[in-house]
């Protein structure tokens, strides 16, 4: 796992008269946020952008037919918060255009009410830290990014957050590199669909997710920063240093559905790829801490020429101590306790299955559930 690039943050608790008058010249950005059944999330989520320090700023949030009280909450934040008169929000029906998934469809409808000269698309899970947009519209401006990305930081507070989601940002990085991600000639291409500013010109130039081929994704970020990408324009993608904080999932079930429905489109390299990481996944999760076990039957067999019991120990521990140690570093980047490193091969036993079961679920077009949504995505299925 590479790590990406720091936000260069603007720290400072008040503003002077000087950065007020520079922040008056910044572009005016439109917050366009997503929902669908968020009452968990979507108060934390619409106060924090409501109180960015940053001024130039619209929130529209699309309530994609919510059935529960998403709607409500959304009306209680625009009468009673201070800053309620930014938020504005389009009620769509539960009921889809042909053609079209559901992310994708209601960021657009979002689109054709926004007046901002940049969007910023963020999803209900999120927090962001009052000067989140206000260094992320910086930095963006400093380095003529035309989409600028920023990494979450997870939050992780039950046994299977810990258990899980490092595991799965592992195999994300291992997939797209944040050295190539951010290297202009390099194909790879990925972004945080927690946090994705793009120049409304830029998406408005290349069509956005009114294309047909982008309409029906369900891996809108990646596929939004390929397409910016692919027609050569400045891609980056950055970690937040703290101001962006996300608890993407509730539960084992919700963590299995979340990454089922991600891990097989998300491959990069077709069905042969994802052949070798069914594989390969077992090799460095679950095989290396079966070992002793190897070593206890070969107590009975030593007779028979089998190695010996010595011989195994010592090959567990080089499988092991690196092992053990790598996955010890990678808990600690999110800020997981280093004991947790023992479930490594539960982790590995469940993103199997995981894997197995999204890889089967695309290739059977028995297709991808989100949402109380059916989504059946052909191109998928045949991806080489």
């Amino acid at each position: 796992m590479q790590i990406l690039p720091p936000l260069k943050q603007d720290v400072t608790s008040t503003i002077s008269l000087q950065a007020t008058q520079m922040l008056s010249s910044l572009p005016v950005v439109s917050i366009i946020m997503p929902a669908r059944n968020e009452e968990q999330n979507i108060r934390r989520s619409v106060q924090s952008l409501l109180e960015q320090d940053y001024t130039r700023y619209e929130i529209i949030v699309v309530d994609d037919g919510s059935t529960d009280r998403t709607g409500v909450i959304l009306e209680e934040l625009q009468q009673r918060h201070p800053q309620g008169q930014r938020l504005r929000v389009l009620h769509l029906e539960d009921e889809l255009p042909a053609g079209w998934a559901g992310k994708p469809h209601a960021i657009h409808c979002g689109v054709q009410e926004a007046k901002g000269e940049w969007f910023l698309f963020s999803d209900a899970d999120t927090w962001h830290a009052p000067n989140a947009l206000r260094s992320a519209i910086t930095q963006a401006l400093e380095e003529h990014a035309d989409l600028f990305s920023l990494g979450s930081e997870q939050e992780l507070p039950t046994f299977w957050d810990r258990v899980l989601m490092p595991m799965a940002f592992l195999g994300i990085g291992m997939l797209y590199p944040p050295r190539l991600v951010n290297d202009p000639a390099s194909p790879v291409a990925i972004a945080n669909g927690q946090y994705i500013l793009i120049r409304r010109a830029v998406y408005e130039q290349l069509g956005g997710y009114a294309r047909p081929e982008m309409r029906a994704t369900l891996l809108d970020d990646r596929d939004l920063a390929a397409l910016v990408k692919s027609n050569h324009y400045r891609l980056r993608f950055v970690d937040s240093s703290g101001l962006l904080h996300v608890h993407m999932y509730h539960g084992l079930s919700d963590i299995w559905r979340g990454w089922r429905k991600n891990s097989y489109l998300g491959n990069r390299g077709g069905i042969a790829f994802v052949l070798v990481q069914l594989f390969g996944l077992p090799m460095i999760s679950i095989v290396p801490f079966l070992l002793p076990l190897l070593a206890k039957l070969t107590r009975s067999k030593r007779h028979a020429g089998g190695i010996t019991a010595r011989e195994v120990a010592v090959a567990t521990g080089l499988e092991w101590v690196p092992l053990l140690t790598y996955r010890v570093w990678l808990n600690q980047q999110f800020h997981v306790p280093w004991y947790y490193a023992l479930t490594h091969p539960l982790a590995g036993a469940l993103f199997e299955g995981i894997l197995g079961q999204s890889t089967w679920r695309v290739l059977t077009r028995r297709g991808v559930d989100w949402r109380g949504r059916q989504y059946h995505d052909e191109n998928a299925r045949n991806k080489k």
